[in-house]
């Protein structure tokens, strides 16, 4: 039976067929000058203001974030579970069966091994920082006008409260951008940037001029900063683990060096290609966090870690409404203090993360389903999450309530502290170090690669000269932000060096939560008119039409027959003129 077009779709432009070759999205484009020339001379600019006076960036940049704090936390809080709701949404409607490539397209690795990279890239260093001093600081301080410290109480709204901060709302925040970069590049057939993913509401023209470009240079410019402060935070970390384990204090050069090392790997593996680079190095630590942990679990307080996971579940989600809700009209100066250190900035941070680890998981997420998707980047990470922070938040709160003042060490040290409490500590502290490290060149190896994607128009393998280039800038800023501390003031000048990128890091990527709104927009338009589901739709208005005729026709007594088109080919293809139509809806 033919069927007329669709009304409303009749003034769209013709789309690719989702079953051809997506040649743009495999070809190596040239590097784009004005993205590479104006992120790198922003880059430097930055560095030469840190090593002029690294004083004033850190106050410059310290007053801008508090304004943006101030002014824009409730945005923050509120586009923070509009993505939660966006991507189930998306993952329980019918454009969840819709392929992140070719209909018939398998996924391009194991789910293992997809696992691990999304994990490694997406938080690997920040679980090892704050496995144990996040679930601790909310215990011996809870959000204000909540619980008493150190209550039992405290236990539940530390373990939910940190739940909160590092399951479904991040992944959900990293999910949309992914997301939204996989069905334009592998499903559409665009360039792999971050700017394509507005086509359908700019035109392919605009996504390519001086809009696309001004996206893709603020995405390099937030992942190179924001990958750097988490580097310099996984050198200060391995640091104190030497200092843990009696190897004496870590110099600067010392933290230099472990930069210089880890940068060299983490180049030589991002050069390497992401199945032989990535896939290796995160298996690996999957393999070695799972050792950790278990340990913890076995040496440590293993019934109250039981106890706590299902608890945590529960006081998870029975609060979620009202953390979700917390912002400054609540509790006042004291919360407002409260949600600046603690969940609005976690808000920011993650989506100044978004250019990177959203484009490096849509790179890994080729072949998968929308739904298959959603549910594996919101469920998987959300279950680590929580099983990690159960069993090195549950174990160092135990310690803290059995009278070791834990809390009283700095942030870095604090894991050190709890592992040297056990059998073996010296040992788990050097895997521990072990981890940082290799966490440490994934995840700074999987953003030198994003970097060079961004550079080269949307190249899925950029060539290695700019995959290299984008390395040692990366590994150059942490050193360089460490230096700085050290030569200007000391150690404690050393963090406000580091808190001062990670400041201008929330500040230059604060408009990506704009952006992201406008990206669901944009990928909401795109999949209602998916191939796919304009099927699905004449589907069903062939089924109403041929209902229609035979009731008016034969009353009940009818069938609707299904037979070949008098115009289909030989090996039963759809006619000529219903692809015209299809191409024209």
């Amino acid at each position: 039976m033919t069927i007329h077009k669709e009304g409303d779709t009749t003034e769209n432009p013709p789309l690719p067929d989702p079953t051809a070759t997506v040649l743009s999205a495999e070809e190596r484009q040239p590097t784009d000058p004005w993205v590479f020339g104006i992120a790198a001379g922003l880059v430097v600019a930055f560095i030469v203001w840190g090593a002029v006076s690294v004083e004033s960036l850190s106050n410059v940049s310290s007053a801008v974030l508090s304004g943006v704090m101030n002014a824009g936390g409730w945005a923050f809080v509120l586009v923070a579970s509009g993505f939660v709701v966006f991507t189930l949404w998306l993952a329980f409607s019918n454009y969840g069966k819709i392929p992140l490539g070719r209909d018939d397209e398998e996924p391009e690795f194991r789910t293992v091994s997809w696992v691990a990279m999304m994990f490694s890239a997406g938080m690997g260093i920040g679980l090892m920082f704050y496995g144990v001093s996040e679930p601790l600081s909310h215990f011996t301080n809870p959000p204000p006008g909540t619980v008493p410290p150190g209550s039992p109480e405290a236990l539940d709204v530390a373990m939910a409260t940190t739940l909160f901060h590092w399951t479904l709302h991040p992944w959900a925040i990293y999910a949309v951008v992914g997301l939204a970069i996989a069905y334009s590049t592998f499903r559409r057939g665009r360039r792999s940037l971050i700017s394509s993913a507005f086509a359908p509401l700019l035109g392919e023209r605009r996504t390519q001029g001086a809009f696309g470009r001004a996206v893709d240079i603020l995405a390099i410019f937030a992942t190179l900063f924001g990958s750097a402060a988490s580097l310099g935070l996984g050198a200060l970390q391995i640091g104190a683990g030497l200092q843990a384990n009696g190897w004496g204090e870590a110099p600067l050069a010392l933290l230099i060096a472990i930069i210089a090392v880890l940068t060299i790997a983490f180049v030589a593996s991002a050069v390497s290609g992401v199945a032989k680079g990535i896939q290796w190095l995160s298996n690996i630590n999957m393999v070695l966090a799972a050792i950790l942990a278990v340990f913890v679990f076995v040496a440590g307080p293993t019934i109250l870690i039981l106890n706590l996971i299902p608890t945590a579940i529960g006081d998870y989600f029975g609060n979620m409404a009202q953390m979700a809700a917390r912002t400054a009209a609540t509790g006042g100066d004291a919360t407002a203090e409260w949600l600046s250190g603690w969940t609005v900035f976690y808000w920011a941070w993650w989506i100044s993360w978004t250019p990177f680890v959203g484009m490096f998981i849509a790179r890994i997420s080729r072949g998968r389903t929308i739904k298959q998707f959603v549910v594996g980047v919101l469920l998987i990470p959300s279950l680590v999450s929580l099983i990690w922070f159960a069993i090195f938040g549950g174990a160092a709160i135990n310690l803290q309530r059995s009278g070791t003042d834990l809390a009283s060490q700095s942030l870095e040290a604090q894991l050190f502290g709890l592992l040297h409490s056990m059998p073996l500590g010296g040992l788990l502290s050097v895997v521990a170090m072990l981890l940082v490290a290799i966490f440490f060149v994934s995840g700074a190896d999987a953003a030198s690669v994003v970097t060079g994607t961004l550079s080269q128009r949307g190249s899925i393998e950029p060539s290695r000269p700019v995959v290299i280039f984008w390395g040692v800038v990366m590994g150059a800023i942490a050193a360089i932000m460490l230096a700085i501390g050290a030569a200007q003031a000391g150690a404690e000048e050393e963090d406000a060096a580091l808190t001062g990128i990670r400041d201008i890091t929330i500040i230059s990527a604060a408009p990506f939560a704009i952006v992201m709104v406008a990206l669901c927009v944009a990928l909401a338009k795109d999949l209602h008119h998916d191939p796919l589901m304009r099927r699905d739709r004449r589907a069903v208005a062939a089924v109403e039409q041929a209902v229609e005729h035979g009731t008016k026709t034969y009353g009940d007594e009818f069938v609707v027959a299904v037979k070949p088109h008098p115009d289909a080919a030989a090996d039963g293809s759809a006619p000529e003129t219903e692809k015209k139509k299809d191409d024209e809806a």
